[in-house]
């Protein structure tokens, strides 16, 4: 994987190494992930902490990168539900998802809007700092989506226009186009990803791979801080990109890009961003933690309600916070993105489908995609590390108070609703949309073996099959 520069980041090239270098560190990286859980407290699991407890840090500064989902931080301090809470939230906009990493992890930040893939991978011992960290929230669901550029998508439209006429769409032109250069002794296409453990990441790496594209040896993937793909494509120095919102809508209403294919095609309603901590920070500041929980979901639960899609999309367009323009970001949280026909209301999801709870199923997922690619060895302890991160005990006992219907199990199979389901295996039913995944495969989490071994094109050693 190639990169360009990552603000106040060690090159990818640097990071690159240390991927290589996991599986000396592996084992202590599980043995980490497992004392996070043993770190945190476990006294309040049977219910939540009593009502008006006092916050042991009332100031608090959070990280954010300007993008659509940060939409429940921004929400939570300017509607009020942080004061609500007690708490006195700074908002520190940074420039990209290093910076985040870091500042938690040196505790600069108190805690982050974060990519999921962020806390797994500190806690599987990948990365510059792997200081443990703790999920207790994911913070939306969707929200991205795959964009090229206008010359690209004029010659994917040239060398298979039935390919191109398929809805989702599929790479399976843009493999024409490859095909084609490499027969020439063109350069390779490059294709800017936010972080090379992003969701971003995977899901593009998804999208080729379905079409028989090697995301390492087709392509180029780069690192660009979300803020800087669209300038980066109008310069030319990217083909495409696979980035949160408004970026693709930017892009798009601008006439820079086209966007191809949207995150929920690739894998509907899937958990984008988290809350991120560090285990010791959430050990020392239990009751702080729950009140960022509750305040956090409440903003979910307004962002939720349509009427306040336009009002956030107002807030979101200060320069302090996105600082794109207000009516691309209402299109960016209404789902009527440019070019992309119907709306769709599932783009982005804050707070519906038991959206803020963090299944270890979905971590499982995450960690299965850097054992796909290489970042962390075949037969590592996912599970543990899922479980360590992504802290359904915290989330029920802050959730607890606020009379929401909560999981009674912390894994699922997803990829096998394509349509509204109802979850029965909870305090009260809820309500839960499609999960369908691309391929129409299923992901279970206790079959990550079977997963892997299903895909032509990876970096992990397939499993032989002992039935064979």
């Amino acid at each position: 994987m190639d990169t360009t520069s990552d603000q106040n980041h060690t090159g990818q090239n640097r990071e690159r190494r240390g991927i290589l270098a996991a599986g000396a560190r592996i084992a202590a990286g599980v043995a980490l992930a497992s004392a996070v859980t043993a770190i945190l407290p476990h006294a309040a699991l049977a219910g939540a902490l009593p009502k008006g407890t006092m916050v042991e840090k009332s100031a608090l500064t959070l990280g954010f990168v300007p993008l659509t989902d940060c939409a429940p931080l921004v929400a939570a301090k300017e509607m009020g539900f942080f004061a609500d809470e007690g708490l006195d939230v700074t908002l520190s906009r940074e420039p990209s998802w290093a910076n985040i990493r870091d500042k938690v992890s040196v505790g600069i930040l108190d805690g982050a809007q974060m990519l999921a893939g962020i806390p797994l991978a500190a806690n599987a011992g990948i990365g510059a700092f792997n200081v443990p960290m703790v999920a207790p929230l994911v913070l939306d669901l969707g929200g991205n989506a795959i964009t090229l550029s206008r010359t690209l998508i004029q010659r994917m439209d040239a060398a298979d226009p039935a390919a191109m006429a398929e809805r989702p769409l599929s790479a399976r032109a843009l493999k024409r186009v490859i095909e084609a250069d490499r027969a020439a002794g063109a350069p390779r296409l490059t294709f800017g990803v936010v972080f090379s453990v992003a969701s971003h990441a995977y899901q593009l790496r998804y999208w080729l791979a379905e079409a028989g594209i090697d995301p390492d040896a087709d392509v180029r993937l780069v690192v660009i801080p979300p803020p800087d793909m669209v300038t980066s494509l109008q310069l030319g120095a990217i083909d495409g990109f696979c980035v949160g919102e408004p970026w693709n809508s930017l892009a798009a209403a601008t006439g820079i890009g086209r966007i191809a294919i949207t995150s929920h095609d690739l894998w509907a309603n899937a958990p984008e961003k988290v809350l991120g901590v560090t285990a010791d920070w959430a050990a020392r500041h239990p009751a702080t933690l729950a009140a960022l929980i509750r305040a956090l979901l409440r903003a979910g639960r307004w962002l939720d309600q349509p009427d306040n899609r336009r009002v956030a999309a107002a807030l979101l367009s200060d320069p302090r916070y996105v600082g794109a323009p207000a009516s691309v970001l209402d299109a960016a949280l209404t789902g009527a993105l440019t070019g992309t026909g119907a709306r769709n209301d599932d783009f982005v999801v804050f707070h519906r489908y038991a959206a803020g709870f963090p299944w270890h199923s979905h971590a499982v997922w995450t960690l299965a995609q850097m054992v796909r690619w290489g970042q962390v060895p075949f037969g590592t302890d996912l599970a543990a590390i899922a479980a360590a991160t992504h802290r359904t005990d915290l989330y029920r006992t802050a959730a607890a108070t606020l009379d929401e219907p909560l999981p009674l199990a912390d894994t699922k199979v997803d990829g096998t609703h394509d349509t509204p389901w109802t979850l029965t295996d909870a305090t009260a039913p809820i309500a839960m949309g499609p999960d369908r995944f691309l391929d129409g495969q299923p992901f279970d989490p206790a079959d990550v073996a079977g997963y892997l071994n299903r895909f032509a094109i990876t970096r992990h050693r397939p499993v032989p099959d002992p039935t064979a």
